[in-house]
């Protein structure tokens, strides 16, 4: 039974436009920015392609987000493409949905908490305490700050995505004020294949990674039909601008191939531009940028696991909330699983099983705004997909295609997060929980009234 201060299945609306911005911004924010343009860059070569292929990757992060803002405004629940798959497609489905958005969390969460550690050894800090261990401390950190409460944790993330933003625009202005580089007439290197452009494209995928963070928290946005396509247009739109401004701003200061053989291109850039000094300054910044991501994803995995578990498909328990908004079982679940993949310590990898679980949920997710026009044609929609189908039409043959190249390009660890998740499928399915229909009706969240 739960205690006194806990409820079964009611988060709190407690949350503005403002952390639905944090949400979007903060989460895709992060990590990737100071690492992966040199990934890219030693991909492609080419400073004309490594700019092409970011502008291709907010194209298909702008043609995949219409149809989860069209379902997240429609069906407003905490499971997010969890919830709208099973509703499009029926319950077997919709639960391997959730479980892959579930498990990449999980992943998201070990990965960046590595990425934390990394940066404290850059740092000097604790260099002879493990970067798995530093990890698993960095997950536990944010346990405790999600464990306080909704408000709290979601006022966290406004003040770090906004710290984020005005520090790295402020990195832009002092990169463009340097010298320019030299022009290296070798920099153009051949024909990319199929093999370099999926490895470029699955790191600048991971990059904008976050985007369709919000509707997580749409049980919990104050006027979700309003406040969800607003941060998402406003958030999208002003992260694709700032990375590609990072990125000419890395140009600007760094050829290709040493963007390509740096693990934080940014840091690099910065000690061009500022000495020792400012190598420091932006390796600090990574630690507090990483970190406050790792503390969204850990907040909105906690969701995920609490929206399975009302609808039966994990132990009750975790469907608990405490009277601060946070379903404390759930979150707790969450941080131990990721703990133990932080453990591994093994970065590379986990990106290589998670990117393509990701890009699987893209196509479960447009194909679910497909079938739900067809299936419920009166399903109130404040927002449509503007010029429908040919958006969603688009979003499924990048996706389908994407997905192509990642397994083509790594078969072992592309293919891993599906044998994972059909292993869990069939442990769950065997001890009796797998269900082909649903128990009962899908969970109504009613819209808050208006106050206009």
């Amino acid at each position: 039974m739960p205690g006194a201060s806990e409820s079964h299945g009611k988060l709190l609306r407690v949350l503005g436009l403002a952390f639905g911005l944090a949400a979007v911004v903060g989460s895709m924010v992060g990590q990737g920015i100071l690492r992966t343009p040199g990934i890219v860059a030693g991909a492609v070569h080419s400073p004309e392609l490594i700019l092409l292929l970011w502008v291709a990757g907010a194209f298909v992060v702008a043609v995949s987000a219409v149809a989860y803002v069209e379902l997240g405004t429609a069906i407003p629940c905490a499971g997010g493409p969890y919830d709208f798959v099973r509703r499009a497609f029926g319950n077997l489905t919709g639960v391997a949905t959730g479980w892959t958005c579930w498990l990449v969390m999980i992943l998201a969460t070990g990965y960046l908490a590595i990425v934390v550690a990394e940066y404290l050894h850059r740092l000097g800090v604790w260099p002879e305490v493990s970067t798995n261990l530093i990890a698993v401390g960095v997950i536990a950190l944010f346990w405790a700050v999600n464990w306080t409460g909704t408000r709290f944790s979601g006022a966290s993330q406004i003040l770090f995505s906004t710290a984020k933003g005005v520090i790295l625009i402020a990195f832009v202005v002092l990169l463009f004020a340097q010298p320019g580089r030299s022009v290296e007439p070798t920099e153009i290197e051949g024909v990319v294949g199929i093999a370099a452009f999926a490895v470029a494209m699955r790191v600048i995928i991971n990059t904008y990674s976050g985007w369709q963070d919000a509707v997580y928290f749409c049980e919990e946005l104050e006027r979700p039909e309003r406040t969800l396509p607003r941060s998402m247009a406003i958030g999208v739109s002003a992260v694709a601008l700032l990375y590609l401004l990072i990125n000419l701003a890395l140009l600007h200061v760094l050829t290709p191939a040493q963007m390509a053989s740096s693990n934080l291109p940014g840091a690099d850039a910065a000690q061009v531009a500022l000495g020792a000094g400012g190598e420091f300054a932006f390796t600090l910044f990574g630690v507090l940028s990483v970190a406050a991501i790792t503390n969204l994803v850990i907040m909105k995995a906690a969701r995920v696991a609490f929206a399975l578990a009302r609808e039966g498909h994990l132990p009750i328990a975790l469907n608990r909330v405490s009277a601060s908004g946070t379903p404390r079982w759930a979150l707790t679940t969450n941080v131990l699983l990721s703990a133990a993949f932080a453990a591994t310590g093994t970065y590379e990898t986990i990106i290589a099983i998670q990117v393509p679980l990701h890009v699987a949920v893209f196509l479960a997710v447009n194909a679910a705004a497909i079938r739900l026009r067809q299936k419920e044609p009166d399903l109130r929609r404040s927002f449509r997909i503007p010029l429908y189908p040919i958006p969603v039409v688009i979003a499924i043959a990048i996706n389908a295609a994407l997905l192509a190249a990642l397994v083509y390009e790594n078969p072992l660890h592309s293919l891993a997060g599906f044998g994972l998740l059909a292993a869990i499928a069939a442990i769950y399915w065997l001890i009796g929980r797998g269900r082909t229909a649903s128990s009962r009706e899908p969970v109504e969240v009613q819209f808050p009234a208006r106050s206009d």
